[in-house]
């Protein structure tokens, strides 16, 4: 079975890429792939939805043996503001 769940990224206040790392994932190597992608809820200070209008884009690599991996989010328009909540999984 996969492992999965939510992380969330912060362009604090401004910004056209912002990443998260996914850390506790101690039986992940560098064989296994993770993918993440946009979850469309609400966080603290974004409406659900918000993501989606904003054209956000998700992208999960640079996995650590042991350890876990890097989520990137782009805003290919502009800036986004605030917080956004991703959800990833690797197998």
């Amino acid at each position: 079975m996969a492992t999965q769940g939510t992380a969330t990224v912060d362009f604090g206040t401004g910004g056209s890429d912002a990443s998260v790392g996914v850390t506790g994932q101690g039986s992940i190597t560098t064989a296994n792939l993770a993918e993440a992608w946009m979850s469309g809820d609400a966080s603290s200070n974004n409406l659900a939805g918000a993501a989606a209008a904003e054209g956000l884009q998700a992208y999960a690599g640079a996995i650590t043996n042991a350890v876990g991996f890097t989520i990137t989010v782009k805003c290919p328009f502009g800036l986004a503001f605030g917080q956004y909540k991703v959800n990833w999984v690797w197998n």
